[in-house]
């Protein structure tokens, strides 16, 4: 890392395809995901010039089309989902970036976290899918592109598979640049 390089914090980051953008343009991208071994709850202060944080807390717990498997689970999965999130945001105090958002799909978090900065769907921004996204944050709403979902609800379609779950968490191409226009 370089002192001149902006900094990003991918935190549950995954494939890292939110982060791709700034990588892309020569920003220094951290991605912080337990796939990688980096567990975001134990995340500890670092004197380092954050310039922006994406967090997008694993849904698994949290998604609305995850629900009729909450009562099954109970309240354990939603304290753990719950701080995951949590330390999301604590890495936010901790290096005050310039700017911040954490992304989940419509569910349980506007119960804790209040009504989101943004609500989207990819069609909103150049990709013909529907998959209702919300954003917490301070930062620049992303300029649209909307196109007709003409993929529909794809994410419903993916059959049972060990990728299942990366694929329906990739952040849309089109929504990744734009955001990245709009929060450089």
């Amino acid at each position: 890392m370089s002192e001149l390089q902006p900094t990003i914090l991918d935190l549950c980051g995954g494939s890292g395809s939110w982060s791709q953008p700034y990588r892309e343009r020569g920003y220094y991208v951290e991605v912080l995901d337990l796939m990688n071994g980096d567990d975001v709850r134990t995340l500890k202060y670092r004197d380092i010039r954050v310039r922006g944080i994406l967090a997008a807390p694993p849904c698994t717990d949290l998604a609305g089309s995850g629900a009729r498997w909450w009562p099954d689970k109970g309240a354990d999965a939603l304290a753990q989902a719950l701080a995951v999130a949590d330390a999301c945001l604590r890495a936010v105090v901790l290096h005050k970036p310039t700017w911040w958002a954490l992304e989940n799909p419509v569910g349980r978090l506007r119960h804790y976290y209040g009504d989101p900065t943004l609500i989207f769907d990819p069609c909103d921004y150049g990709d013909p899918y529907t998959k209702r996204t919300l954003l917490w944050g301070q930062f620049s709403l992303p300029d649209t592109n909307p196109v007709e979902p003409t993929e529909g609800s794809k994410m419903h379609k993916l059959g049972p598979s060990p990728e299942r779950q990366a694929l329906r968490s990739l952040t849309p191409p089109g929504f990744a640049n734009a955001f990245f226009e709009a929060n450089p």
